[in-house]
């Protein structure tokens, strides 16, 4: 292994969300991707869970993969060339996966290059965003911000109507705030008479 892999392997791989990374500022030098400037945070490696939404192989002379993966709060692609593509082979489209790689930027496009690439249970999505949560600094939330918040609750619970409701783990995923946020507005509107429970974990919206 030469010098620089062996620098790229000991960077740490931060457990992030791809609507975290993609806020990120990437840093060049002479057109090499050098870090993603994250706050404080220089990052090269990261540790994603997330949704096969979109899988694309070449094969042939020149052998090619993408896969586009979605964690609710945004998309990034992972791509592999060559030899290295053999692990996506067996990736389908909505698999949940655990994604450890490195960053890179093309063309004003960030995406990833995959280290490891396994298949893991849905619920694992909850878990990983309820642990990035609990370890930002800045989740208060002012006047403002929870009443943005009640109306997003809001209109994914009626967009769900159709559906026969939603479930607050889904809601938990889908909006972005954090989970003691969001329980707290649920529990608002529960009590406001806005929305009913059909069967716990269940809301629907009482209009």
């Amino acid at each position: 292994m030469d010098a620089t892999a062996e620098i790229r392997k000991r960077n740490v791989a931060y457990k992030l969300r791809i609507g975290d990374i993609l806020k990120g500022v990437p840093r060049m030098e002479e057109g090499r991707f050098l870090f993603l400037e994250l706050g404080n945070k220089k990052v090269v490696r990261i540790n994603i869970l997330a949704n096969c939404v979109d899988k694309f192989i070449q094969e042939g002379e020149k052998q090619f993969a993408s896969l586009t993966i979605d964690d609710a709060s945004g998309q990034l692609k992972l791509k592999a060339f060559g030899e290295d593509i053999e692990p996506l082979k067996a990736i389908v489209q909505g698999d949940t996966l655990q994604v450890i790689g490195n960053m890179r930027e093309w063309n004003g496009e960030l995406y990833m290059i995959p280290e490891v690439v396994k298949k893991v249970d849905a619920r694992w999505l909850l878990v990983r965003k309820l642990e990035i949560q609990k370890a930002r600094k800045d989740l208060p939330v002012n006047g403002k911000g929870d009443n943005s918040l009640k109306n997003s609750i809001m209109d994914k619970i009626k967009a769900a109507e159709t559906a026969g409701g939603i479930d607050v783990d889904a809601l938990i995923m889908d909006v972005e705030a954090s989970p003691d946020a969001i329980n707290g507005e649920i529990k608002k509107l529960l009590e406001e008479g806005l929305v009913y429970e059909p069967r716990p974990g269940r809301l629907r919206y009482l209009g």
